[in-house]
């Protein structure tokens, strides 16, 4: 017999809205850019000739942006699905966030602090700061 554990229970309802909406938002995203409903950046007919390029022949020649740049091209279809993949990737942050009160209220400092530092691991690595050039 398992025992019901508070967090457990927030940290798992929030992750699956987390990952049912950021799957949501790929299935839109994707759906938006294949019918043409938003502009590509890179037309769909294309993409074959530059797929294959190295990464900076093809930041060059498509003028990708790089880094988070892609904020500034959401509007266009193959940047919007962008999106939907950030937001899976960084989904877990809400239930972490929401569970260190939990912790706390039971003086459970050590799962506090792990789940702190996750937070911290998490945003250090999308920030761009560690990202090699």
């Amino acid at each position: 017999m398992s025992q019901n554990f508070p967090e457990q229970q927030h940290y798992s309802t929030l992750l699956n809205w987390g990952s049912r909406s950021g799957l949501a938002i790929l299935v839109v995203s994707f759906a938006a850019y294949v019918t043409g409903f938003l502009p590509a950046h890179i037309p769909l007919d294309q993409l074959p000739q530059v797929w294959s390029l190295p990464s900076g022949q093809f930041i060059q020649q498509t003028g990708a942006p790089t880094g988070w740049g892609w904020l500034g091209r959401i509007g266009e279809g193959d940047y919007a699905a962008i999106l939907g993949i950030a937001w899976l990737s960084g989904c877990s942050l809400l239930p972490l966030l929401a569970v260190i009160p939990i912790y706390l209220g039971r003086r459970d400092r050590v799962f506090a602090t792990i789940c702190a530092v996750e937070i911290a691991i998490l945003l250090l690595a999308a920030s761009g700061i560690l990202a090699a050039h």
